[in-house]
This record gives structure tokens, C-alpha cells and sequence, in this order.
């Protein structure tokens, strides 16, 4: 199996890759307004990559549930010069986090290799063109709604099988956009349409994914669901975190999303160091 993002290729089976965070945002739930200045957020991203990051993923507009949208003009006044000072300076792939189509294409037009869109149950096909014209890499989330309107009664029959057959019914919309498989990774949505209960059936059935013959990306860090559990603030979440990227890693996720980089490479690099050893 093979992800295609531009002029990036990553062959798997091979170590979790580690997507590091950087929110170009005022109001996002972990570090809303940290790193809203650009040089501040390229700082930040550089320190991410020093770390071990393999992959950035920038984004100007919170998708935390109920967030205020931002304009088309605000977001790309926010991420683009993050990208454009970026692309020359780091050797890892640029993902851009946006709905936005115009953004989307203005980001790899900058300098951006991948398209992280949580939006992806639209049924426009304006993003995919976009993808497809730059030959990107491509995220498909599954979420229920809008950021504004997800976590209104959310109800599956069966979650694992809904968002499954998602991403069956997405692979085939992208495909007749221009978009081959070989672009595409999935991310099941951790809180994005879901409750407590979705959200842990979903991390319990994660292999079922990971059968898809698709990258599998994973993003829990400081989620909601994780304080439900244990009545914890977004800072501190990071034990919660990691328990999941593990046992991701173990069910075979390939990529993991996070704002804590260095935490989460050792976690994963001690369990795949032990899954290596592992006897039936």
C-alpha cells in the first residue's frame, strides 16, 4: 500500500507516522490563540518537526463543536503565510486543515501537499477537483452534520458499519473526480457526530479500517471524550491520549494526529517495539 501526496510517498507497512498539530486559531479547544501569529506558528511547527513530526497540519478555522465559522478572506489571511514560510524551510509534508475549496487550492498553491478535510460527507465535488489538479493527498472524515450542529443527538444503528460504508460510498466519489485511492486516508471522526459511547466503539473496532487497504489517520489528542471519562480540562488529556494511540498502533493505524509530538513518538515506538516481539 501506497500514499501519494504530491511529491511525497509513503510505503506501508512501515513505523506510525505522527501528524503534528499547529492551529493558526484564536478559539480552538487545546491551544486557541497560542499560535495565531504567524511567526509564532512557524516556530511552533519547526519545533514539532525537531521533535520527530512527519506531517504538519495547519489549520486557520476551529472545527471544535459548536465553533463560530470564519470567513474565506480570515482563513487564508491566517494559514497561508504559515505556508509559505513552511514549504522551504521543513522537509515533511504540509497538510492543510480546512472545509474550505478555495483555501484547499490556495494552500497547495503555496506549498501544501495534503488536504485534511473534516467536511467530507459534502456532495459538492469542488474540493476533490482541487485535489485531484495538484495531485494531493487527501484525508476523508467522517462527521454527522456541521462542527455547529454534530453533537445535536447524534444516533447510528451501527457506528462501525455506517462509517464504513462512508468511506466506501466516499472512495468511489473521489474516483470520479480524479481522485485515485492511492491519494486517500481515512479518519473515522473521533467526536465529530458522535458520543462518548460512538466514539469508544469506534476506537474498539478501529482493524475493521484498517482492512480498507487505506492509510488509517487517527485524531483523539485532548478530545472531549477523554475528559468525559475521567472529568479532565483539554491539558490534561495527554495520558488518555496516548492509551489510544497505542492501541491504535496495535490494531494497525497508520497515522496518528496530535498536538503532543514527542510524547506521542515514544509512546509508539516503545509499542511497536513490543508488538515486534510479540508471539502468538
Amino acid at each position: 500500500m501506497l500514499l501519494r501526496a504530491r511529491q511525497f510517498e509513503f510505503p506501508f507497512p512501515r513505523p506510525t507516522l505522527v501528524m503534528g498539530v499547529v492551529n493558526v486559531t484564536p478559539d480552538s479547544f487545546s491551544d486557541g490563540g497560542q499560535f495565531l501569529d504567524p511567526a509564532r506558528a512557524v516556530a511552533h511547527a519547526q519545533e514539532l518537526v525537531a521533535e520527530g513530526a512527519d506531517l504538519l497540519d495547519i489549520g486557520g478555522e476551529s472545527t471544535r463543536p459548536g465553533a463560530t465559522p470564519v470567513s474565506e478572506a480570515e482563513e487564508l489571511r491566517r494559514v497561508i503565510p504559515v505556508i509559505e514560510q513552511l514549504a522551504p524551510r521543513v522537509q515533511v509534508p504540509l497538510s492543510i486543515d480546512t472545509m474550505k475549496p478555495a483555501v484547499a487550492r490556495a494552500a497547495l498553491a503555496a506549498g501544501a501537499s495534503l488536504v485534511n478535510d473534516v467536511a467530507a460527507n459534502r456532495e459538492a465535488d469542488d474540493m476533490w477537483r482541487a485535489v485531484a489538479d495538484f495531485g494531493a493527498g487527501y484525508v476523508v472524515m467522517h462527521m454527522r452534520g456541521t462542527p455547529q450542529t454534530m453533537q445535536t443527538h447524534p444516533t447510528y444503528v451501527d457506528v462501525t458499519r455506517e462509517v464504513e460504508e462512508f468511506f466506501h460510498d466516499r472512495l468511489q466519489r473521489l474516483a470520479a473526480a480524479g481522485v485515485t485511492a492511492g491519494q486517500v486516508v481515512l479518519d473515522v471522526g473521533i467526536g465529530f457526530g458522535k458520543t462518548l459511547e460512538h466514539n469508544l466503539q469506534l476506537l474498539a473496532t478501529l482493524e475493521r479500517f484498517t482492512k480498507l487497504q487505506r492509510p488509517v489517520l487517527l485524531g483523539v489528542s485532548r478530545k472531549s471524550f477523554i475528559g468525559g471519562l475521567r472529568s479532565a480540562v483539554a491539558a490534561e488529556r495527554l495520558p488518555g491520549s496516548l492509551a489510544c494511540a497505542c492501541l491504535a498502533v496495535e490494531a494497525g493505524v497508520q497515522i496518528i494526529r496530535t498536538h503532543d509530538v514527542a510524547e506521542t513518538i515514544q509512546a509508539i515506538r516503545v509499542t511497536e517495539a513490543i508488538l515486534a516481539r510479540k508471539t502468538i
